[in-house]
């Protein structure tokens, strides 16, 4: 059974943990991440074969509907987002509230608190699953643009790397990242549903997105400060920041 635990962390002072936040055990998640990362790069690449395949195979046939696996995958990854940030929100805000800003970009704390560790673990592992929102866009021969799938390798690959590293602004990011996937796969949701959302709705929700690339360059460029200029402790690595200042 699920029990009411007190939680001596550096976030909040107690939170509910379920038996699978309490059992994560964050340093094993983080050997098995480092140790598959070398992997990652093979998964990018036969998701570039998969898409050059796909549209080939898709040239000459007719589209497929898929509307129904389209409403269930949107709906799942939706809920998931949703699920992440509302677990993960207390010690995010209790971080941003009550920890300067060099706290926040510098020290991890993934280790210590299981919930953010266990949704931030997920975090990582669900940017290999999102992959196939591209098959959905193959499959039913819509429009891909280099800019989809190129976001989705970089992005999987730096969720993946700053998890191994530890990277302390991290959990900031992944926070931002899952609060907008939660409105933007809601959208897809009642899309592929063939309900017809407000065009306020796609604009606020691409004004979230930019918004998300201005916070990034904030934190990047914080972190650059903190390990080149003011040179003080940053659990930040030079390639983590470089790979940062080059998606955002």
């Amino acid at each position: 059974m699920d029990e009411l635990v007190y939680a001596s962390n550096t976030t909040t002072s107690y939170t509910h943990l379920f038996n699978f936040e309490k059992n994560f055990v964050p340093q094993d998640a983080q050997m098995w991440m480092e140790g598959h990362f070398p992997y990652c790069f093979l998964y990018c690449a036969l998701y570039a074969i998969l898409i050059s395949g796909g549209k080939l195979y898709m040239s000459n046939r007719p589209k497929y509907d898929l509307r129904r696996g389209l409403v269930m995958w949107s709906a799942s990854l939706a809920l998931f987002s949703i699920t992440a940030v509302y677990r993960t929100m207390p010690s995010i805000f209790h971080l941003v509230r009550h920890r300067g800003l060099h706290y926040n970009i510098c020290v991890p704390n993934i280790n210590e608190d299981l919930i953010l560790g266990y949704w931030s673990y997920l975090f990582a592992l669900s940017k290999l699953v999102e992959f196939g929102d591209t098959f959905f866009i193959v499959l039913r021969k819509q429009p891909l643009i280099f800019l989809h799938w190129y976001h989705h390798i970089v992005t999987f690959l730096y969720s993946w790397l700053s998890y191994v590293e530890d990277a302390a602004y991290a959990r900031l990011f992944a926070f931002i990242n899952g609060f907008i996937h939660s409105f933007m796969y809601i959208y897809y949701t009642f899309k592929a549903m063939g309900y017809h959302p407000p065009r306020w709705l796609a604009m606020t929700i691409t004004l979230m997105q930019l918004s998300q690339m201005f916070v990034g360059s904030f934190l990047t460029t914080t972190a650059y400060y903190y390990v080149y200029i003011a040179k003080v402790e940053c659990h930040v690595t030079p390639l983590n920041i470089t790979v940062a200042g080059i998606i955002f």
